[in-house]
């Protein structure tokens, strides 16, 4: 037998969660992929703008590196951003800009603040980078718990802090006072605004340059309907941008990406106008779902909503759903007992949504809502 043993901290971590493609749903329950209503990854169904979907059927140079730092595309995101160009860091999702910045500075023995429930890739990512994590759990309203974080970051090997505005998975926003409070800690303070779209919110980026230890992470998968060409940046305090370069892989955004992306922020009102229609179909569930004798959704700024699922169980309603070919997310975790999350669809998969939860009421009370 080799003798070759991966870390056994690594051995011991459980793989990251990912949700299954639709093909694959499709297969088990027996129907044609097209037939799904998946609403359980919070993509945009609308998809990638006419120019970006021009941009990747003309692509001209798919057999050339792409450029290493992303000029043209950090350029302009600066312009639209009002921000300065060498400050942007542009990654294969911001996925990778979590990893690579807990890379550059977690040591043995470090720890991040995480504030959960939230997206799962922080503490992911600082267990694969060998990091402890200080969890300072959200309140029942899933407000941040600022006393509670303050405390975990009295660990003297506590780095990083994560903040999700809007989290995920409830969709609600970081107070702005829970924030400047929390941007005088000694830490590194990453907000993650990638549904800050979908707020009517400002974000943070316009305040980064006042702090030395912000990050502001966004990405082009949610708005701009790119999730599968995986294309995030960053705003990165002046001091940690010249080491991010050193350590960040040279052609880490492939040319299809960066080519969408930009063609993205050339097609803003296309863009915009998709995520008003889901920004109202997000207000039309979250009336529509309170009709529902089993479900409370919560307030959401997101693309999302989430329920607290009664009376029946989550899993339940998860798998009746599922049966009708209607994809959610279900958890079942401390802090989402019994909930799952609703992405926001077109107006037709709602209305498929709403059809299935109808069924489903009239299954169990005897009447539809």
């Amino acid at each position: 037998m080799s003798s070759v043993r991966p870390r056994p901290d690594v051995a011991a971590m459980p793989a990251y969660a990912a949700v299954e493609p639709p093909e694959v749903w499709a297969a088990r329950l027996g129907i044609a992929p097209e037939r799904l209503v998946k609403l359980d990854a919070n993509e945009n169904p609308y998809g990638p703008s006419p120019r970006a979907r021009r941009a990747l059927a003309e692509l001209a140079s798919p057999h050339i590196y792409p450029d290493p730092t992303q000029r043209a595309l950090r350029v302009a995101l600066a312009g639209w951003l009002g921000v300065d160009a060498e400050r942007l860091v542009v990654g294969h999702g911001a996925d990778e800009l979590i990893d690579l910045t807990l890379q550059l500075l977690l040591e043995p023995g470090d720890a991040i603040v995480d504030c959960p429930p939230t997206f799962g890739m922080y503490r992911f990512c600082a267990a694969v980078c060998g990091g402890r994590v200080r969890p300072a759990p959200r309140r029942a309203d899933f407000s941040l718990d600022v006393p509670a974080i303050e405390a975990a970051a009295r660990d003297r090997q506590a780095k990083v802090l994560f903040i999700t505005s809007p989290n995920n998975p409830d969709g609600s926003p970081a107070a702005p006072e829970a924030l400047a409070r929390l941007l005088r800690l000694p830490l590194l303070v990453v907000v993650d605004e990638a549904y800050v779209e979908f707020s009517g919110l400002p974000g943070l980026m316009a305040e980064a340059a006042a702090h030395e230890n912000l990050v502001v992470l966004r990405t082009f998968s949610k708005w701009a309907g790119l999730a599968g060409l995986r294309v995030g940046y960053g705003l990165f305090p002046p001091a940690l941008v010249e080491q991010l370069w050193k350590i960040k892989p040279p052609y880490n955004v492939n040319v299809a990406g960066a080519a969408a992306a930009l063609a993205s922020l050339e097609d803003l009102d296309h863009l915009q106008a998709n995520v008003a229609r889901l920004i109202a179909m997000r207000e039309r569930l979250l009336v529509e779902l309170a009709r529902f004798p089993f479900l409370q959704p919560y307030p959401s700024r997101a693309n999302f909503v989430l329920c607290r699922v009664s009376r029946l169980s989550a899993r339940q309603v998860w798998e009746a759903l599922r049966r009708r070919g209607v994809l959610v997310r279900y958890f079942d975790q401390p802090g989402l007992t019994d909930c799952i999350r609703i992405s926001t669809g077109t107006p037709e998969q709602v209305d498929a949504l709403l059809a299935a939860l109808r069924q489903i009421a009239e299954e169990n009370y005897g009447s539809a809502v």
